[in-house]
């Protein structure tokens, strides 16, 4: 990869800044040990892999803690507000957002995960009041299509494809004429492209199975193949993906997505938004990430790693998480932004 890919440039190509360190070594990368530890692709194994997906399901949660124990560790969002908007007094709240499981219900057709009016309506005024990005696993053109915001900055693919609001932006009074691009793997999308097209080739056989392209990665949903073909899924993932050793394959929520091999995640794309604000030396920013996924613990980490903000797992069940607060539902999400708008207000 070269290191032209690894820039900041606006949309008339006006003006260009290196942004190498994103990439570079001065960042750890963050180990994932609840996802896939025991895949093996290259000699075959797919035991780790099925009992990961297990796991995952709430039908198979490996928890020992009851949820009322669970509760105790990660409050409900909305019961502890009045305590969350003490602790960011004085202090520019960023928001962070994940998209599916989130601002939309999870749906047996990832094409249908359509965001409701009224959320829409919330997350514009919430807009309004603070810094507010969009970071998903989904294509960035995608999501852009099912959320209609021009004023959110969107980081699509695991935010490997930053994009800033159409206009200028007033928490960053130096970027008046351009607009924040980001796209640093860049030199994977020929590989990724041809990925795409031999999995699609492989699931046809397998019921329910579907892939998607999301530009910088491909997610194969399984939400809807029975439980007795997972296995036959994984072999035909793990036969496609034996020829590409500069990708890498998680899961997330009743989906495997494979992704380039360079160090970035929804965390490391946190950050780099927040530089983006100028925020990211601020001693008085205080980010709030809101997510539903395992790919969304990365940007969680990342947060009790900086002691700043923190994160809010949306889930009704028990779930091992680096979040500090919990949300059971969207519609809960919709509740905990609307009084952040309203709070703002007053």
């Amino acid at each position: 990869m070269t290191q032209k890919q690894n820039v900041v440039v606006s949309e008339t190509k006006s003006k260009v800044m290196a942004q190498n360190k994103s990439l570079g070594g001065g960042y750890i990368s963050i180990t994932r040990r609840s996802i896939l530890k025991n895949l093996e692709i290259n000699n075959g194994r797919v035991n780790g892999w099925i009992e990961s997906i297990r796991a995952s399901s709430p039908t198979h949660s490996s928890l020992s803690q009851n949820k009322t124990s669970w509760i105790l560790h990660h409050p409900s969002a909305l019961d502890m507000f009045d305590q969350i908007m003490e602790a960011s007094k004085g202090k520019q709240i960023v928001m962070f957002l994940d998209y599916d499981g989130t601002l939309s219900p999870i749906v047996d057709d990832p094409n249908r995960a359509y965001m409701s009016n009224s959320m829409r309506k919330t997350v514009r005024k919430l807009a309004r009041c603070f810094p507010t990005a969009i970071v998903t696993g989904r294509c960035k053109d995608k999501v852009y299509n099912f959320v209609r915001l021009a004023e959110l900055y969107y980081a699509g693919s695991h935010g490997l494809d930053i994009k800033g609001p159409t206009r200028t932006s007033k928490y960053n009074k130096d970027r008046k004429s351009e607009t924040l691009l980001f796209q640093p793997a860049t030199y994977f999308l020929p590989m990724i492209h041809r990925v795409y097209q031999q999995l699609v080739d492989k699931t046809k056989p397998i019921p329910g199975a579907m892939v998607e392209n999301n530009k910088f990665c491909v997610s194969v949903h399984f939400r809807c193949v029975d439980e007795k073909k997972w296995s036959e899924l994984a072999q035909q993932v793990k036969s496609v993906l034996k020829d590409y050793p500069k990708l890498r394959l998680t899961q997330g929520r009743k989906v495997l997505e494979i992704r380039p091999t360079i160090k970035w995640d929804k965390g490391k794309a946190l950050e780099f938004l927040l530089e983006s604000l100028g925020l990211a030396n601020c001693k008085d920013v205080f980010p709030v990430y809101i997510g539903d996924d395992r790919s969304d613990e990365d940007a969680f980490k990342k947060l009790r790693d900086r002691g700043q903000g923190f994160g809010i797992l949306v889930s009704k069940f028990p779930k091992e998480t680096s979040a500090l607060y919990s949300l059971q539902e969207p519609n809960e999400v919709m509740d905990f932004l609307q009084r952040l708008v309203e709070w703002k207000k007053v």
